[in-house]
């Protein structure tokens, strides 16, 4: 079996997983709140809705302490982004955890 492909794959996979934080409509936002977005997206690359909604209570509550806030137009870009390219059922899945989330906060 050759490994190198394998890892090949996986360094494809975390560029592909990272390349949303490269989109134009998010060019102002802070750095930071772009890194913690994409150490979340990569925690959560791969579960069900369900295993990503404790996840995401986690990260919130942590941002909270670290004192980030993201207003209301960031939220929404970071939303579209993330839907782009998905299919209907993926992003019937978002819009249910979103929903989940503004139920908690």
């Amino acid at each position: 079996m050759d490994n190198r492909s394998n890892g090949s794959d996986k360094q494809k996979k975390v560029q592909e997983n990272a390349s949303w934080t490269k989109d134009p409509s998010l060019a102002g936002m802070d750095p930071a709140k772009l890194a913690m977005l994409n150490s979340f997206a990569q925690q959560g690359s791969g579960k069900s809705p369900q295993e990503l909604l404790p996840l995401l209570m986690a990260a919130a509550s942590q941002s909270r302490a670290k004192g980030t806030r993201f207003s209301r137009e960031e939220m929404d870009a970071i939303i579209q982004v993330l839907k782009a390219g998905k299919s209907p059922e993926e992003t019937a899945r978002m819009d249910k955890i979103i929903q989940m989330m503004k139920m908690f906060s």
